[in-house]
């Protein structure tokens, strides 16, 4: 049983570049920061909520974020679920061979963490935890994540995927291509990736703003390329850090 999501992983340049942004604009609290030589990471979890938002900067070209990094640029890198052991929820998806990163947990700056391969997955690196101590008692955040936009070549079939995986049950929409599925509070939205420039994978963050007015006069004194709706801005990736972010005053 996966209780939330955890966080959803960006990497970025520098983390210094991604504070300015996501910390000083948006103001998303910092929660934690570390370096983390065996993963070739230096790493910060900022509050959204139910769930966090983790910057990744990397140590060098050749580590495997650097090499993200190279590949892909600044962006989306992976989603992380709660789970409460992490160490069990190994072993069972173990058991029913699932393609394991980490056949056994080690320790990262959510917790006690593990990963999934991305072909387990659709196309999506995952990441579990167990948190070791909470660090949501932190002054409320602005924002709260409210769902992640995942593209997929079969929406079916990725939807699938997930509720097999990991338990999540489906949300009633209106009929069409698309699938919601919930977890926590938060949700998967699984959409057909030609929608999304054929992207298979992660593409999308959407928030949930506590103070609308304010979140888009801090958009636009900071000068955040951005398109701007009645309910809802959407900030380009110039931006962002190479992120699709949404943002809405409704839940």
């Amino acid at each position: 049983m996966m209780r939330r999501i955890h966080h959803v992983g960006v990497v970025v340049n520098r983390l210094a570049d991604g504070y300015r942004f996501y910390r000083d604009v948006l103001g998303l609290p910092l929660l934690r920061e570390a370096e983390l030589p065996d993963q070739g990471v230096r790493a910060a979890l900022l509050g959204a909520g139910e769930s966090e938002l983790e910057l990744l900067e990397p140590l060098g070209s050749s580590t495997p974020v650097g090499r993200f990094l190279e590949r892909r640029g600044e962006g989306l890198h992976h989603l992380c679920f709660e789970t409460a052991d992490v160490t069990a929820s190994l072993a069972s998806l173990k058991a029913r061979q699932v393609e394991l990163i980490d056949a056994v947990p080690r320790r990262g700056l959510a917790g006690d963490i593990a990963f999934l391969h991305p072909r387990a997955c659709s196309g999506v690196l995952v990441e579990l935890a167990t948190p070791v101590d909470d660090i949501r008692h932190s002054p409320p955040a602005p924002l709260r994540l409210k769902r992640l936009v995942i593209g997929a070549r079969d929406v079916k079939q990725t939807t699938s995927v997930f509720q097999s995986l990991f338990g999540f049950t489906e949300v009633a929409m209106n009929d069409g291509p698309r699938t919601m599925l919930a977890v926590g509070r938060g949700a998967l939205l699984v959409v057909p990736a030609e929608e999304v420039g054929g992207t298979e994978g992660l593409v999308a963050v959407s928030l949930v703003a506590g103070d609308f007015a304010s979140l888009t006069a801090a958009l636009k004194r900071a000068g955040a390329p951005r398109l701007e709706g009645t309910g809802e801005v959407t900030v380009e990736p110039a931006a962002t850090h190479g992120v699709h972010l949404h943002v809405s005053r409704y839940e």
